[in-house]
C-alpha cells in the first residue's frame, strides 16, 4: 500500500481572515482555543495549560523554559495524524515565536477536518428475539457511530 502524498494545512499560519472567530478567540483567550484544539485532537483538555505552569515553575527555579512542550507535541502530532508537510523544527519555531497563530490555525485544521465528518445511522430496528429468551435480551433502539467510538441512541 503506497503512502498518501503530505499536504499543506489547510490554512496558512496568519491567515486569521479565513476564520476571524478562531483568531478573536485566540486574541482574548488563548488558553481556553488551546484546551478546545486539545480536547477535539482526543487528549486531555487542561493538557496546554502545563505550558504555562511549566514556564512559571522553571523561572521561580532560575530555569527559563522557551519552547512550549505542549503545543509543539500537539502540533507535531496533528500534523503526524492527517499527513501534513512540515518538520518538529518547525513546530518548535512556529510554537516559539508565533504561539496564539499556531493554535489558531490547529484550531481551524480540526474544525475544518471535522465538518466533513459523517455519521452512520441505523434505523432499522433489530429482529425481535424468540419469546424462550429473557425479557432483557430483547431488540435495543437504533444507534449511530460516530468515527471515534461515540456511541448516540434514539
Amino acid at each position: 500500500m503506497a503512502a498518501q502524498p503530505l499536504r499543506e494545512w489547510k490554512t496558512g499560519l496568519f491567515d486569521c481572515f479565513e476564520d476571524a472567530s478562531t483568531c478573536c478567540y485566540g486574541f482574548w483567550c488563548c488558553p481556553c482555543l488551546a484546551c478546545t484544539v486539545s480536547g477535539r485532537v482526543g487528549e486531555n483538555s487542561c493538557l496546554p495549560l502545563c505550558d504555562l505552569c511549566s514556564v512559571a515553575v522553571g523561572a521561580g527555579c532560575g530555569i527559563y523554559i522557551l519552547v512550549p512542550p505542549v503545543a509543539v507535541s500537539l502540533r507535531s502530532s496533528i500534523r503526524s495524524r492527517y499527513g501534513i508537510k512540515g518538520s518538529i523544527c518547525d513546530d518548535i519555531a512556529i510554537s516559539c515565536f508565533c504561539l496564539t497563530c499556531s493554535w489558531c490555525q490547529m484550531h481551524r485544521e480540526i474544525k475544518d477536518l471535522n465538518k466533513n465528518r459523517v455519521a452512520i445511522i441505523n434505523t432499522q430496528p433489530l429482529p425481535v428475539m424468540m419469546m424462550a429468551q429473557p425479557a432483557m435480551m430483547m431488540a435495543q433502539p437504533p444507534m449511530a457511530v460516530i468515527q471515534h467510538g461515540v456511541i448516540v441512541t434514539s
